[in-house]
């Protein structure tokens, strides 16, 4: 039985790291539809959520199945529960990336951005696919020490949305209002796309550990 177990809840991981590789590809192409004014690629991305959806539906599904199929013991437990947390934050970061593209698409033909913060979104852009990545490889590795280090990239996400406000306001800031708001939504986007990643792996170091970051790195 517990082996059937930890093979349901492998699964499950199986399908929360799929959920944050589609989510990391989806920002990927929303970037590039946003950087390039590319309706195709904004298109594409958008009508790509029912994928989404079915991974959420079906991790909900396992997870409430683990927790219908014994008692399970306390590791087994903070697993299941964490993956209920997981799917909602990855499921977010699919969310996000939609969003990305859909500002991409109601600005085309014209580009959603000035030509001087192209440089910000293409970094943010990296760094949320790179946080991605790194949140699908910790949820198979469970390795918390990897899991603590999701917060770098998101220290360096948390620097670029912080100097696109000098940007914005700069006294030399020429491009109205419109695009103002373009640029705060979209720095928004990726930094929440990047906060939902680490919340992945502080789960991970739960999952794991038993702690809390806090607490397993103070024990470290």
């Amino acid at each position: 039985m517990r082996t059937a177990y930890q093979e349901k809840l492998e699964a499950l991981t199986a399908v929360l790291g799929e959920m944050c590789e589609l989510a990391g590809t989806a920002m990927a192409r929303a970037t590039q539809a946003l950087l390039q004014a590319d309706l195709a690629i904004a298109e594409e991305v958008i009508g790509d959520t029912d994928r989404m959806s079915q991974l959420t539906a079906r991790a909900e599904e396992q997870s409430f199945a683990l927790l219908a199929l014994q008692a399970p013991v306390a590791g087994d437990l903070r697993g299941v529960v964490s993956g209920f947390q997981i799917v909602a934050d990855a499921d977010r970061m699919g969310a996000l990336a939609l969003h990305v593209a859909k500002v991409a698409r109601r600005r085309h033909p014209a580009k959603a951005l000035p030509e001087e913060v192209n440089g910000y979104f293409a970094e943010m852009g990296r760094l949320a696919v790179t946080l991605a990545k790194s949140a699908h490889e910790v949820l198979v590795t469970r390795d918390p020490q990897a899991a603590l280090r999701l917060q770098e990239d998101d220290d360096a996400m948390d620097d670029l949305h912080r100097h696109l406000f000098t940007v914005l306001m700069d006294k030399e800031w020429k491009h109205g209002v419109a695009a103002a708001v373009d640029v705060t939504l979209l720095g928004r986007y990726y930094e929440r796309f990047a906060d939902h990643a680490v919340l992945i792996g502080r789960r991970v170091v739960f999952t794991a550990t038993g702690k809390t970051p806090e607490q397993f790195q103070n024990v470290g």
